[in-house]
C-alpha cells in the first residue's frame, strides 16, 4: 500500500504521497534494541538447528470438531525449546542512524538449515518399510505469515504435532499449506524457506504433503534481487524494488544468504489453490481476478509474468498482491462472494492483513497508542466467509498453525 494510507490497498488510497509502496510498518512497541556486542554469523549446520524460542501459547477455541480417525490425526508433542535470555527478538531492532524509517534490520545471523544435499536437492533418507500405507488424505493445516520468525513456526508446528523436536516432519499423511510471506521484518526468512523446502520433501516421503503460496513478500523479495534500484513505472512516479523493500523490513542477512535454488522455488510458488473447500490465497483482495477466471489460469500467469522478468510487469504484480482489507467492510461478503463464484470453494482463507488491523485493536499505522494487540485464533469473518490467518508475529502477536476446517 502507499505510504500514509495505511488501512487502504496498494492504490486504493484517495491520496498518494509517494512511489514507493509500504506494506504496514511494525509498530514501536515491537521494537527492541540491538544488542551492543559484534555479531558473529553462526556456521551452517548439517541438521535443524536446536532454537531458542517461547513456550507456544494456547492454540484457538474455534478448532475443528469433525476430526479424522485418531490414526491419522498428528499427536501433539511439547516443543523441547529453551526461553531466550535476550531482550526480545533481534527481528525487531531498529538501531539508531538507520535509514530509511521503517527498516528492520537483524542483529546477527542465524544458521541456515541444511537442505542435506548439494545444489539445489532436498534429499529426504526413507526406509521404505517405515512408508505409511495410503488411506485417504489427513487432516489438513494451514500457516500464516511468517516473516522470518523462524524460533515462532518451530514451536507452532511443533505443538501441533507436525514436526518433533529435532525440526522433522512427524505427521504422517497431514496435510500444510503455508499462505505466503517467508521472509522480512524476521531475523532468519532464509532459514523459513529452507525449513519448509525441506519439510515438502518429508512430508510427502511420509504420504502427506507441505505446500506453499505465493505472497507479496516473495514477489518483493525477487524483485529486489532481480532489478536493484532499477526504475520502474508505479503509476504515481518513479520507484524501485529495492526501496521498497527495505521499506517493508527487507534483511539484509536474507539477501546476503539468498541463493538461486530459493529464487527458483519462489518463482514457482502458486497464487493460489482450493484445498477441501477452502480457497487459500495470501492477499485479502480481489486483485486475483485480474490475473485470470480459474485457479489454473490465474497461477499460470503469474508464474508466466515473472518469467518474462520485465520490472514493471512485476512491480504491478506486486501492488496488486500488495492490496488489502477487501473483505473487511460492508462490501466484504459480495467481494468474498466474487472470488468464490470465479474459483471455487465456501469460504476464502487468506492472510497477508494482521488480525489486529482487521479488529481495530491498533489504533495508528504507527502504533501510537501503545496497545499491544491479542490474537487468540483466526479471524472469521465477512458473513463467516473468510478466515483470516495472519496473527501479526511481527507486531508481538501470534504466529498461527491452525487445524481446518474451523467451526464457530
Amino acid at each position: 500500500m502507499v505510504e500514509g494510507s495505511m488501512t487502504q490497498g496498494a492504490g486504493q488510497g484517495p491520496v498518494v504521497r509517494t512511489a514507493t509502496l509500504r506494506d504496514f510498518r511494525v509498530p514501536p512497541y515491537a521494537q527492541v534494541p540491538v544488542q551492543s556486542e559484534e555479531p558473529q554469523p553462526a556456521a551452517p549446520q548439517q541438521h535443524a538447528p536446536q532454537h531458542h524460542a517461547p513456550q507456544p501459547q494456547a492454540q484457538p477455541q474455534a478448532r475443528a470438531q469433525q476430526s479424522p480417525p485418531e490414526a491419522q490425526r498428528p499427536q501433539p508433542r511439547q516443543p523441547q525449546v529453551q526461553q531466550s535470555t535476550e531482550s526480545g527478538h533481534p527481528g525487531n531492532a531498529v538501531p539508531d542512524g538507520e535509514a530509511p524509517d521503517g527498516y528492520t534490520p537483524t542483529a546477527r545471523d542465524l544458521p541456515v538449515i541444511s537442505r542435506g544435499g548439494p545444489g539445489d536437492t532436498v534429499q529426504v533418507q526413507i526406509n521404505p518399510s517405515e512408508m505409511p500405507a495410503a488411506d485417504g488424505p489427513g487432516p489438513l493445516f494451514v500457516v500464516g505469515d511468517v516473516h522470518g520468525y523462524l524460533d515462532e513456526l518451530l514451536a507452532a508446528l511443533t505443538e501441533q504435532g507436525l514436526i518433533d523436536a529435532e525440526g522433522q516432519w512427524a505427521a504422517g499423511n497431514a496435510r500444510l499449506w503455508f499462505l505466503g510471506d517467508f521472509t522480512d521484518r524476521g531475523p532468519d526468512g532464509i532459514g523459513v524457506i529452507d525449513l519448509v523446502m525441506r519439510l515438502s520433501a518429508e512430508a510427502a516421503a511420509a504420504g502427506g504433503y507441505c505446500k506453499a503460496l505465493m505472497g507479496n513478500h516473495e514477489l518483493l523479495l525477487l524483485g529486489a534481487k532481480r532489478f536493484g534500484d532499477t526504475p520502474v513505472n508505479s503509476g504515481a512516479g518513479t520507484a524501485t524494488f529495492q526501496a521498497a523493500w527495505l521499506l517493508n523490513g527487507g534483511q539484509k542477512s536474507d539477501m546476503d544468504r539468498l541463493q538461486e535454488v530459493h529464487l527458483q522455488w519462489m518463482a514457482r510458488l502458486d497464487a493460489i489453490e482450493l484445498e477441501d473447500e477452502h480457497l487459500l490465497m495470501h492477499s485479502d483482495t480481489t486483485a486475483y481476478l485480474d490475473y485470470g477466471d480459474s485457479i489454473e489460469a490465474v497461477n499460470d500467469t503469474v508464474r508466466e509474468t515473472l518469467t518474462r522478468n520485465d520490472a514493471d510487469e512485476c512491480w504491478d504484480l506486486f501492488r496488486k498482491f500488495t492490496k488489502r482489507f477487501a473483505f473487511r467492510d460492508d462490501g466484504g461478503p459480495q467481494a468474498v462472494r466474487e472470488l468464490l463464484s470465479a474459483y471455487g470453494g465456501r469460504r476464502v482463507v487468506h492472510g497477508h492483513s494482521p488480525i489486529p488491523y482487521l479488529l481495530g485493536e491498533v489504533g495508528t499505522e504507527d502504533g501510537e497508542d501503545g496497545a499491544r494487540p491479542v490474537v487468540e485464533g483466526p479471524h472469521v469473518y465477512a458473513d463467516e466467509l473468510a478466515i483470516a490467518m495472519d496473527g501479526g508475529v511481527t507486531m508481538a502477536g501470534k504466529l498461527l498453525v491452525v487445524e481446518l476446517p474451523l467451526h464457530n
